[in-house]
């Protein structure tokens, strides 16, 4: 009896450690299958040789929307010229802030003329616990063999003020260029700033 004891407080260990398990900077980052707003199934793997960014997003944040006056997009399109895949990421569960149809997230791409590879759902938030994603906005960035290089912040000033993105550093910026070049970022770990995730 006691030996099935220890056998069951070990397997529920294991179990706690698994669910609880953070992303690590210099490992293979989380694979995940997700559908896009326009319905296309999209895999981590499936952009193998290529780097990665995933950008957590929540279109009714004022700190989301801070960086929507033009940061993000240029960002996007910016990473885009080289070749990287951007997937922005709704986490918002149905009925909690920021949660969109397919039709209302192209909508509002189109509105803010913004240029992520594709919007992809993840209505379950497995993928956002995953990756322990806390914030809208949350960056990543995987490199082109899969490995996660950098998670944390856009920049260093946690404020809904768009003035301050031309005063902060771009962390994000910085670790993703650093990325491009083959170099290791620093840091390769910010804290992030935003609004919640609505899982």
């Amino acid at each position: 009896m006691k030996l099935r004891h220890l056998v069951l407080a070990a397997s529920a260990a294991v179990l706690s450690l698994g669910l609880t398990a953070a992303p690590q900077i210099g490992a293979p980052a989380p694979d995940f299958t997700v559908i896009d707003s326009k319905g296309s199934s999209h895999s981590l793997r499936d952009f193998a040789g290529k780097t990665v960014v995933l950008e957590w997003t929540n279109h009714d944040c004022p700190f989301v929307k801070k960086h929507y006056q033009g940061n993000m997009q240029a960002l996007q399109k910016e990473m885009a010229a080289q070749d990287v895949i951007w997937l922005s990421v709704i986490s918002s569960a149905p009925g909690k802030q920021g949660h969109v149809s397919p039709s209302e997230a192209d909508d509002l791409t189109a509105s803010r003329n913004a240029a992520p590879t594709a919007v992809v759902f993840d209505e379950s938030g497995v993928v956002g616990q995953a990756y322990a994603a806390k914030t809208t906005p949350h960056m990543y960035v995987i490199d082109k063999a899969g490995v996660l290089q950098y998670m944390g912040g856009i920049d260093s000033i946690p404020s809904a003020k768009v003035d301050d993105i031309a005063k902060a550093t771009p962390l994000f910026a910085n670790a993703a260029k650093a990325v491009l070049a083959g170099e290791t970022p620093d840091p390769a770990i910010s804290k992030p700033y935003g609004c919640s995730v609505k899982y």
